[in-house]
C-alpha cells in the first residue's frame, strides 16, 4: 500500500535512462516489433527525429523509442494511419506539458 509520501515523490530515474539511452535503427526495430521499414516511415513522417543524417547512422533516444512504439500500436491496434498517429502523440506531448506546468505551480 503506498502512502501519501511515496505517491509525491518523482519518478526521476526512467527519465534520465531515456534520455541518455541511444540505439540503432535496428534496435528500434526489434524493440518495437516492427519491420525497419516501419520505423524509417515514421522519422520521414516526422514522428520521430533520430540524431544523424543517414538511416544507418541513426541513433534514437529511448523518448523517440516509446513515441515509436505508440505510434505503431496505434496502427496496429487501433488502424490509425500516420496522419492520425502524428496528432494523437502531438497531443500525448501537448498532455505532458500541462502536467509537467500543473506540478511546477503544485497543482496535483
Amino acid at each position: 500500500m503506498e502512502n501519501e509520501d511515496t505517491r509525491s515523490l518523482p519518478q526521476l530515474s526512467s527519465i534520465i535512462l531515456e534520455e541518455l539511452s541511444e540505439l540503432t535503427l535496428v534496435e528500434v526495430s526489434r524493440a518495437c516489433a516492427a519491420p525497419v521499414d516501419s520505423i524509417v516511415e515514421l522519422v520521414a513522417e516526422g514522428l520521430l527525429a533520430p540524431r544523424g543524417r543517414e538511416p544507418h547512422r541513426w541513433r534514437f533516444s529511448g523518448i523517440e523509442l516509446r513515441r515509436a512504439t505508440v505510434a505503431l500500436r496505434l496502427q496496429r491496434e487501433l488502424g490509425v494511419n500516420l496522419a492520425g498517429a502524428a496528432l494523437a502523440l502531438q497531443l500525448l506531448d501537448e498532455v505532458d506539458a500541462l502536467r509537467t506546468r500543473l506540478r511546477i505551480v503544485g497543482v496535483s
